[in-house]
């Protein structure tokens, strides 16, 4: 069964919070961004006069490395998920901003993508080296 998108967030927090005590203290401040999820309407429009927007990655990483200004993070599920339109073009907003922006299916490449990006691993376009 694979799991969900909440899951796998889940185990990243809890891994983040492992490497930010043994390695990289800057990953104490990784944070979601509670953008997505089903509301009614009344709460929509209450979330959206406070600043939701539609389409923001899940995961931040206000660190600066290498080239980048700090790291976003769209998670997916290992199997499925897509990006939705606002998804696309915030994530080109970002990166124009000088973001590394990361689409990552699953906790082991979010992972992956946070420690190359901590070891300024990572150039803009390229993937995991």
């Amino acid at each position: 069964m694979c799991p969900t998108e909440a899951e796998e967030q889940t185990w990243l927090f809890q891994w983040a919070a492992g490497m930010a005590r043994l390695r990289w203290p800057e990953l104490d401040l990784l944070h979601h961004i509670p953008n997505g999820g089903s509301r009614n309407r009344v709460e929509a429009a209450r979330l959206k006069a406070q600043g939701v927007k539609a389409g923001i990655p899940d995961v931040c990483l206000p660190v600066p490395r290498g080239p980048f200004c700090g790291l976003y993070i769209e998670m997916k599920r290992q199997q499925g998920g897509t990006l939705s339109p606002e998804q696309k073009v915030r994530i080109n907003q970002l990166r124009m901003q000088g973001y590394r922006v990361d689409v990552c299916k699953g906790f082991h490449a979010a992972a992956d993508i946070i420690e190359a990006y901590m070891e300024e691993r990572l150039r803009e376009g390229q993937e995991i080296l």
